[in-house]
């Protein structure tokens, strides 16, 4: 028997005006409909029969390239696809990119960066994590903040990676802004279930942001001035189509046009608060073989009090300084080295830093002078701190050995230093005093496989598993993890979906529900708490629509086990005692719903609507009596739209509206007079507050109406735009927290606080 000979494509897909990757672009062959996608780094490659071919490279946005030749050897075609800011249909049409109906993909959800720009934000932020929460499955925290929380799970089982390297705080002014500073990213991928092997460490949802690579080109810059902040963003060429970098800044300026009315007010006190964010990013081709990427994030946030104060009090001078200072923030860095192996297969080594600290201290000096000239000095001060650092390595493969397999592959470890929370204090007259937990050092491996398999025409599915061990103290936990998602084509343009998978995950997050603060603690696995674990199956229909409309609907079971919370009572401030006598162990989560999604992401008119039926619960045998009770952020239905308009070649509008099933709290049921022990004391007894079941009140349903109208013209020296934003535009005061207060009868009454009314922006914005 003759075998027909086959011979490989392969290459980089890059946008022509830049040279930044296309991640996730299409490359099809139209004689057979055989096809792939690009990998993070816009690389691809394909095995096909020796023939005269047709290749169609397209992306979402970019007007398609077909290149026809005939395949007699192994070639290797590096293509560059021009933006297409007005596609006509036919165009249209075949700008697909892996429609959801054909990938095996399942509960995964990708935003066009460009979507995520003209979508309204709070104070004419743009934001990342807000649009985030407006996609089916993904609840929101309290109103105005980043924090997000997936089928049911935590803010800690979220993996969130910058570049491949994990982040862990993502959150700005307490919450209400996140770190990611939109004019240098590149793609953004959220996936909740039917997680691919190749990511493990968290056990809830999986957020892929990458950065831009640079522009190879030439110079390129924007930014945007607006209430609160600053951005700026500027990349370019180092060597014309060799060498690129990008850099990007933002800065809050409250703390300047604060300064002169605090010291006003309070007599020369310095106080402010102000964040800062900083990317840095440096990409080198070496050769077609060979390219090396250089990545480095900075952002912190600080808030701070001086004062200084003289006065005399019975002929003695007095001389004081109070300092305090609040600061928290991330540090990583990565080093990647890409390198193609022959023809089918590409690796990705990388060696990755990631920091966070929260930091907060207060020192006192006092100098008293007395009329003899006698002096006596009085010093103390306080510090908090807590923290974790990562240091890891891990290289990855990409193998095709031909058309209807795509093997990943890949391993790396872990070196985690944790530091729990350390409170100490320092005086001239009692020394130094130290309490907290002890720093903890743990090493966490990882492994993986997986295969993403055409078995037929209408059966294809991504099969692995996901191997790690986690070394701490004395203790080793090992993990087996298998991964499975696939589809069935019912007909040419709907499939049906089904995964299952399993997770873990070694470290866990102290949180405290009432604080505003980014107190929560980074604790690992111990001899005494074990790693987090859990278990998703999920079912599902997608369909293609018009080719510009995808639908799909899910149903998912979840089940989370160890999972931990803080005793009742207990805070980040028990320094006093190990941080594992504050929490209650081996909880139970469960979470299960349904989802819809509509999504269209070309044509004048962009976006989503999505709906969430859920339920959402917890168990701890030591909190609410052992019964389950609702999780905080159990939503029972939750309504998100999010669209965009072109009206005209410089006009945009958007509007995001939401409307969610209220919060789950805890409120007293009752207050009576406990029992004095002195019988004649002269004091009234203690009141005694009665709770009931925990979570057992909702508070009222929130909804919100956000619009943006945005308008550019083209200048001599690039483009200008004023964006005009209404954040809750019909004026909803939606419930923040509420609290148990008596009025002027003595009568007790739940009194709801709001937070945000309608709130006005305005925004600057160039390009040149």
């Amino acid at each position: 028997m003759i075998y027909p000979q086959k011979f490989i494509v392969n290459g980089y897909l890059k946008d022509a005006n830049t040279s930044e990757s296309l991640i996730g672009a299409t490359v099809i062959c139209s004689k057979n409909s055989i096809g792939t996608t690009t990998n993070v780094h816009g690389f691809y490659s394909l095995t096909l029969q020796k023939d005269s071919i047709k290749l169609l490279f397209s992306y979402v946005g970019y007007q398609p390239v077909v290149v026809q030749f005939l395949l007699n050897r192994d070639t290797v075609i590096d293509i560059g696809l021009s933006n297409a800011m007005i596609l006509d249909e036919i165009v249209v049409n075949s700008t697909r990119t892996d429609p959801i109906h054909e990938s095996s993909k399942m509960s995964s959800f990708s935003i066009p960066i460009e979507q995520v720009k003209s979508l309204p934000s709070l104070f004419g932020e743009i934001d990342i994590l807000k649009i985030i929460q407006l996609v089916p499955g993904v609840q929101s925290g309290n109103e105005g903040t980043t924090g997000f929380y997936v089928r049911g799970g935590g803010p800690d089982q979220n993996l969130i990676l910058l570049d491949g390297v994990p982040l862990y705080n993502v959150s700005h002014l307490f919450g209400f802004f996140s770190i990611f500073n939109a004019s240098a990213i590149n793609h953004v991928e959220l996936t909740k279930g039917g997680f691919p092997a190749r990511y493990g460490g968290r056990i809830s949802s999986v957020l892929d942001i990458n950065m831009k690579d640079g522009n190879m080109k030439e110079i390129k810059g924007e930014g945007s001035i607006g209430l609160i902040s600053a951005r700026a963003m500027m990349e370019g060429p180092i060597a014309k189509d060799k060498t690129s970098f990008i850099v990007s800044a933002r800065r809050t300026y409250l703390d300047a046009l604060a300064q002169p009315f605090i010291q006003k007010q309070t007599e020369g006190t310095r106080a402010g608060y102000y964040f800062y964010d900083l990317n840095l990013k440096v990409n080198h081709i070496v050769n077609s073989k060979n390219r090396i990427y250089s990545s480095v994030y900075l952002g912190s946030d600080n808030a701070y009090a001086h004062s200084k104060t003289s006065f005399v009090d019975f002929n003695i001078e007095y001389s004081t300084q109070n300092n305090f200072n609040l600061k928290w923030g991330n540090t990583i860095s990565a080093l990647k080295w890409n390198h193609v192996f022959g023809k089918r297969l590409f690796s990705n080594t990388s060696a990755t830093y990631s920091g966070y600290h929260f930091d907060v201290s207060q020192r006192y000096d006092e100098v008293r002078v007395s009329p003899n000239g006698g002096s006596e000095q009085l010093k103390y001060g306080t510090r908090y701190f807590s923290g974790i650092r990562d240091w890891s390595c891990k290289i990855d493969f990409d193998f095709s050995p031909n058309p209807n397999h795509f093997i990943r592959f890949g391993t790396g470890n872990i070196w985690h230093r944790f530091s729990p929370g350390v409170y100490s204090y320092n005086s001239l007259v009692d020394g130094n005093f130290s309490a907290g937990a002890d720093i903890v050092t743990a090493l966490e491996f990882s492994s993986y496989a997986e295969d993403d398999w055409k078995i037929s025409e209408r059966l294809k599915l991504n099969a692995g598993f996901h191997g790690s061990a986690f070394s701490v103290e004395d203790k080793l936990y090992p993990s087996l993890q298998p991964r499975l998602s696939s589809r069935y084509l019912l007909t040419d343009n709907l499939s049906l979906k089904a995964s299952f998978c399993r997770t873990a995950q070694f470290i866990h997050l102290l949180t405290n529900a009432g604080t505003g603060l980014p107190t929560d603690l980074w604790v690992p696995s111990t001899n005494r708490i074990q790693p987090q674990q859990a278990s998703q199956i999920a079912v599902g229909l997608a369909k293609t629509h018009l080719s510009q409309l995808e639908v799909s609907l899910e149903g998912y079971y979840k089940k989370m086990n160890n999972l931990i919370e803080y005793k009742d009572g207990a805070s980040y401030l028990n320094v006093d005692r190990d941080w594992q006598d504050n929490v209650v162990s081996h909880g139970i989560g469960r979470s299960y719903g349904i989802e819809l999604l509509l999504q269209k992401k070309s044509g004048p008119i962009t976006g989503w609507i999505g709906y969430t039926l859920s339920k959402t619960t917890r168990q701890f045998s030591d909190l609410n009596f052992g019964k389950e009770f609702p999780y905080k952020y159990d939503r029972r239905h939750d309504v998100s739209v999010a669209l965009s308009h072109e009206w005209s070649k410089g006009m945009d509008f958007s509007l995001v509206w939401v409307y969610g099933t209220g919060n789950a709290i805890t409120l007293p049921r009752a207050v009576y007079q406990g029992a004095s022990n002195y019988a004649s004391s002269n004091f009234d007894p203690p009141s005694v507050t009665y709770f009931g079941d925990r979570n057992s009140y909702r508070l009222k349903s929130y909804n919100r109406l956000d619009l943006t109208l945005s308008w550019k013209k083209n200048k001599k020296w690039g483009q200008r735009k004023w964006t005009v934003g209404v954040y809750n535009a019909y004026n909803r005061l939606n419930p923040f927290f509420v609290n148990v207060e008596r009025d002027n009868s003595g009568n007790y009454k739940l009194i709801q606080y709001s937070l945000f009314p309608i709130i006005p922006s305005v925004t600057y914005g160039f390009k040149f």
